[in-house]
């Protein structure tokens, strides 16, 4: 490998927005997200919706039956 071409690898925090804290080394220093494994539906079981940028009501009000 060539040297002096790698961004360096730090110590991390990555914060959720449901305020779950992750420690870890990335190349970014303190990275925010929207969803963690902490309230990912898939991760917790449970049946929560994420809605992104208004998709479940763009799809109701296109696909709406007789409204």
């Amino acid at each position: 490998m060539k040297a002096e071409i790698h961004p360096p690898y730090e110590e991390t925090t990555i914060t959720c927005a449901c305020g779950n804290v992750i420690h870890t080394r990335a190349t970014k220093k303190n990275i925010r997200v929207e969803i963690c494994s902490q309230c990912h539906p898939f991760f917790t079981g449970s049946k929560k919706l994420v809605d992104t940028a208004g998709r479940i009501e763009r799809f109701n009000k296109r696909y709406a039956k007789g409204k």
